[in-house]
């Protein structure tokens, strides 16, 4: 279920809270087309119980006021690209790795822009590393090769069905955010399926969970009001979405989403809130 930014004016009617989702933009055998994932659409229409529409990659072509005002929420998806490394003064990729400029231009900014009104965020495997690198931290750009690291990659010799089942534990940061949303369990396994990670968290950011030879594996934003939470695995994705932490996160969100949406409608309820 995919709403365009074009028709908001429809949905501000029906009361249901609004999911900015930025798209990647694809080059098509010379067509370029903004594209979201559906099951990052569907995870926040059937879980976070919101709707969805997706914000192109127009870059600074944006009026990202404007996207902060309307949205009550902003989901940042994976993809295939990774983040350019000058924006967190990396070395130059390695020859033949994709990159999304458009999207990094829309995402970056947005992000920040979010993260200061408080607009609840939900930032998934690229996402993480953007929201990262959007606050001031930087990438490891081959877990792999790091040495104690393990290949943290998506196996594509698996059949399709397969290469997002289980991979690894994660270890869950006592009394944190992660930790008191998920009933205070200590650990979860999570899927894996990335070349990139976290490397020097931003300030703003607190860890939430590492993987079991040290990758940072979930990150919150630091005094945010909201929920504000990266994850460097894939909650939305079919074999993952019906799982306890899944359901957990998607439904926090969307909780989060709710209250936003309902303090925009009426602004007097974030006077007496606050």
């Amino acid at each position: 279920m995919l709403f365009m930014i074009g028709i908001f004016p429809m949905i501000f009617d029906d009361s249901l809270p609004l999911v900015g989702i930025p798209a990647c933009l694809i080059n098509d055998e010379g067509r370029k087309i903004h594209r979201v994932g559906e099951k990052y659409v569907d995870a926040v229409y059937n879980v976070s119980g919101c709707a969805a529409v997706l914000v192109p990659a127009m870059g600074d072509r944006h009026d990202f006021k404007t996207l902060i005002d309307r949205l009550d929420g902003i989901l940042l998806t994976g993809g295939a690209s990774n983040v350019e490394p000058f924006h967190y003064d990396g070395h130059p990729s390695r020859r033949g790795t994709l990159h999304d400029s458009r999207r990094d231009h829309t995402t970056l900014p947005l992000i920040r822009q979010a993260v200061e009104a408080d607009v609840p965020l939900f930032a998934v495997c690229r996402g993480i590393q953007e929201l990262n690198v959007a606050l001031g931290g930087t990438l490891h750009q081959l877990v792999h090769e790091l040495p104690g690291k393990t290949d943290h990659r998506m196996d594509r010799k698996l059949p399709a069905s397969e290469r997002f089942i289980p991979r690894h534990t994660i270890k869950i940061t006592s009394g944190g955010v992660l930790h008191d949303l998920f009933g205070g369990a200590a650990s979860a396994l999570v899927n894996s399926a990335h070349a990139q990670a976290i490397d020097l968290p931003a300030d703003k950011l607190s860890v939430e969970a590492i993987s079991e030879d040290g990758v940072i594996e979930c990150v919150s934003v630091k005094g945010s009001k909201t929920f504000s939470l990266g994850v460097q695995w894939h909650p939305e994705h079919q074999l993952a979405i019906e799982t306890p932490l899944s359901i957990t996160l998607f439904e926090a969100f969307g909780a989060a989403c709710r209250a936003r949406e309902r303090a925009r409608r009426d602004p007097g309820q974030r006077t007496q809130a606050a």
